[in-house]
């Protein structure tokens, strides 16, 4: 059973969406601030984190920046209707999605879903050795599926399950470009919409962690209006 942390000072939607989860069978862990999220994730961390921005005390841009420091586990931000800054900006800052309120509960549920699948098969050996489990050596980089490890002239790099996935697809096949539909078709499931700016901002918090361990980093190229692909250096 998955352990879902709800963050939220919103008290009818800790209600709601944990009867919602709990009836779908995950375990939930509600909070009501960021403060009090972050002092239970010290001593425990929950499977995944579904988070509001707007929070008093912490607010959930400060409380992914602290996650980020110890851990790489699945984010989803709720954001309000109007925050298209503050969506860009937590992407930016290793959300892996995010959904706009008033939501509909039901895709909250399978964007859950989604990021702890691909949480799953990019940390657990679950299938056979297959194209996506096969490690991956291009140049500085290694990347090894199985134990979601990345290193670039072997210092490691720590990535949300988003980040991998997308690095993983563009290093499979370097030299070719990938659409950022066919970006979104690895990173999400099909049941889940994201736009163009998502992926985008993805790759260029991807590009910022590897270029925190080397500023020459410049592997990934934009193929402005096309997509993007990975050059071996």
């Amino acid at each position: 059973m998955s352990r879902i942390a709800l963050v939220d000072d919103d008290r009818n939607i800790l209600t709601s969406v944990s009867m919602t989860l709990e009836a779908e069978g995950f375990e939930v862990e509600t909070y009501n601030d960021g403060q009090q999220a972050f002092d239970a994730f010290s001593k425990k961390l929950p499977d995944m984190a579904v988070l509001d921005i707007k929070m008093p005390r912490m607010d959930g841009m400060d409380l992914l920046q602290r996650l980020r420091q110890k851990s790489s586990m699945p984010v989803i931000f709720l954001t309000s209707k109007d925050d298209e800054i503050d969506e860009v900006l937590g992407l930016r800052m290793g959300a892996d999605d995010y959904v706009k309120k008033p939501f509909s509960q039901r895709l909250l549920v399978e964007r859950i879903r989604a990021l702890l699948r691909r949480q799953e098969a990019v940390e657990g050996n679950l299938v056979g050795d297959t194209e996506e489990t096969k490690m991956i050596e291009r140049g500085e980089l290694r990347m090894d599926p199985l134990r979601h490890a990345v290193s670039w002239k072997g210092r490691d790099v720590s990535l949300t399950v988003t980040e991998f996935l997308l690095l993983q697809a563009l290093a499979q096949r370097p030299g070719f470009v990938k659409s950022r539909d066919q970006l979104m078709d690895v990173a999400y499931d099909d049941q889940v919409y994201v736009d163009d700016r998502t992926i985008d901002s993805h790759i260029k918090r991807l590009r910022k962690k590897l270029r925190m361990v080397d500023g020459e980093f410049s592997a990934i190229e934009t193929l402005y209006g096309i997509g993007y692909r990975y050059n071996e250096e």
